[in-house]
């Protein structure tokens, strides 16, 4: 992918003959160089990711590739139909980055496999999985089809864990410099300011987040389980009776009777997920129930990655706030 220069194909030849302006008036005369005008620029990356969150973290490590997320953050990453555009998409990858954990089983693979597409197929250097970067939490050893939505590999919703999220970044650029050498130094480059940009950030979240210690919530699912555990928030009730199904009467009637014994300062769900159960239970224990960015573009604070989790942080605080 190196740019194509006049020296580079030219002045080995003609200097054993010419000078440099002389060389220059010569190719002027035959009419090469107005040929080379039109010889393009080293190709950028093309890149596919799965979720919003991917994209933002290669749009920073490599500003210069073509990337595009599958999902937006007001998307279930769960559940989604891997349409004509998408299969095109994933065929003219050089890279996908996926979360991986299980999170895009019911339709990563038929991507992979109608785009034919060689570079991105699993355990080529084009297929890059974020979970295989870290340690997730939550793994199962045994499952049943009576267990519900679960994820053996453990919770794919790592990113909200910035530490997590940072060790990815690092992986992500080191895969980049190696399917794409000749960027190899702005990719090493990027991923140091990055580095140095967030661990600054984390120290700012961390000491903004420290009212939150202690905080109890009900949740859906375990989508924020990772970032609860970063800040000592704790899950006290999940709004899901089984992983994937949605809250029924009987399972809020439970809920209502453990905010009873336990304290539970606010009711949590993501963007995508239904917030009928969560505003029911929040009224009948008279807590905040707080909307939640999943991802990066949710809303028009959560634009980037540093902003999701001021946002997330900014809206929790709050939620504190008005218990008083």
């Amino acid at each position: 992918m190196m740019r194509i220069s006049f020296n580079t194909l030219f002045n080995p030849f003609f200097s054993l003959f010419f000078n440099n302006e002389d060389c220059r008036w010569l190719l002027l005369t035959l009419g090469i160089i107005p040929v080379l005008t039109f010889i393009p620029e080293a190709r950028a990356l093309n890149i596919l990711t799965c979720e919003p969150e991917w994209k933002a973290l290669a749009e920073q490590i490599a500003p210069h590739s073509n990337v595009y997320s599958a999902t937006s953050a007001l998307q279930d990453p769960h559940h989604i139909e891997a349409r004509p555009g998408l299969i095109a998409k994933m065929r003219s990858a050089d890279l996908a980055i996926c979360s991986g954990a299980g999170l895009e089983v019911g339709w990563l693979p038929l991507l992979q496999m109608k785009s034919a597409n060689a570079r991105v197929q699993n355990g080529k250097d084009g297929m890059f999985y974020a979970a295989e970067q870290i340690d997730t939490i939550g793994k199962l050893k045994n499952v049943n089809p009576t267990m519900g939505d679960v994820h053996p590999e453990g919770n794919p919703h790592f990113h909200l864990d910035p530490y997590r999220l940072m060790t990815v970044a690092n992986a992500l650029a080191e895969r980049m410099a190696k399917i794409d050498p000749d960027h190899r130094e702005s990719y090493r480059k990027n991923i140091e300011q990055f580095d140095e940009q967030w661990q600054r950030n984390i120290r700012k979240w961390e000491q903004e987040a420290t009212p939150l210690k202690g905080m109890q919530v009900v949740a859906y699912h375990t989508s924020f389980e990772y970032l609860f555990q970063w800040l000592g928030i704790s899950m006290v009730g999940d709004l899901e009776p089984k992983p994937g199904l949605p809250p029924s009467s009987k399972h809020l009637s439970r809920l209502l009777n453990l905010a009873k014994n336990t304290r539970v300062d606010a009711v949590v769900y993501a963007s995508y997920q239904d917030k009928s159960g969560a505003e029911w239970l929040s009224k009948q224990i008279g807590v905040p129930a707080i909307k939640l960015p999943m991802s990066v573009n949710d809303n028009n604070k959560s634009q980037a990655l540093t902003t999701l989790y001021d946002d997330l942080i900014d809206k929790l605080l709050k939620a504190i706030e008005s218990n008083g």
